[in-house]
């Protein structure tokens, strides 16, 4: 396994695996990974013939609030991850690589991103799909791996494959939690005991949404509040959403006719933490 730090140095290892016709599977991250980052490593590894795993905490995707200067890195961990799951090549760039003096150029999307993440992290996505873009033509992969967890991400990277005509397969991969249900984030270092303790609170709320679907109910404000309730019930939760979208457009419904997405968003302290279920019909 390698690290390499220039799109040079990328673009060269993936033309030599290429004369070789052999496939390429990429993981984006922004690294401090965790068995959540390696499940989508191991599914690139079982698909592709050769991973490229990307850390760059990406800073045109943080807010100016946003944790973006005490977001957590460990690169020797991350490396050590990375040749675990089989990994071949990790690209970690500095930001000035991907984004030299004079950039100006954005990817930016409608629609799917002016709800849950996108109300309250207005400049996110632009980032988002600009980076991705940027690694798509980068490494050129067969097969790039998202995480469930980041639903609407997920949604979002596949509109814009599918808009812009991008040849690469998008594979998503399921939640991974912790054995008590909280969803794994590199966020969770950001807890204290106290905290870590309430929030488990956001798993039982995705439960809670997927049995009362399961049990028949279909008015999505019914489940909205239900959730909220039993969210509310820890006081050191605070809401940013909880919300019933459509999965594919990402609007808002009362109904439940079609696939739905059951989303949260909540701070406890420093931490701000997302989960979701699908529930689908």
């Amino acid at each position: 396994m390698k690290t390499v730090t220039t799109v040079a140095e990328v673009r060269a290892e993936v033309r030599a695996w290429r004369a070789q016709g052999l496939t390429v599977g990429l993981v984006p991250t922004m690294g401090f990974l965790h068995e959540g980052h390696k499940s989508l490593m191991t599914a690139a590894k079982a698909g592709n013939d050769r991973v490229v795993v990307s850390i760059f905490v990406n800073p045109m995707q943080f807010g100016p609030t946003e944790d973006l200067a005490s977001y957590p890195r460990d690169l020797k961990h991350d490396e050590a991850l990375c040749e675990s799951a089989g990994v071949d090549l990790i690209f970690h760039p500095e930001p000035e690589e991907l984004y030299p003096e004079g950039f100006v150029s954005f990817v930016d999307m409608n629609g799917l991103t002016k709800e849950l993440c996108g109300k309250s992290r207005p400049i996110h996505f632009r980032g988002v799909c600009t980076v991705c873009n940027k690694l798509f033509n980068i490494v050129k992969p067969d097969r790039a791996y998202f995480g469930e967890k980041d639903a609407q991400q997920l949604a979002v990277i596949r509109r814009m494959v599918a808009d812009l005509n991008m040849d690469l397969e998008i594979v998503g991969c399921p939640i991974v939690r912790e054995a008590d249900g909280l969803a794994k984030s590199s966020r969770n270092i950001y807890l204290t005991a106290e905290e870590r303790e309430q929030a488990l609170v956001l798993s039982k709320a995705v439960k809670l949404a997927a049995k009362l679907f399961a049990d028949g109910e279909r008015n999505a404000h019914v489940i909205i509040d239900a959730m909220t309730k039993l969210i509310e019930t820890m006081p050191l939760a605070e809401i940013d959403y909880v919300q019933i979208v459509d999965s594919l457009t990402i609007e808002p419904v009362d109904v439940i006719e079609r696939d739905a997405l059951a989303a949260l968003a909540v701070r406890f302290g420093k931490a701000r933490l997302i989960d979701n279920v699908t529930l689908k019909v």
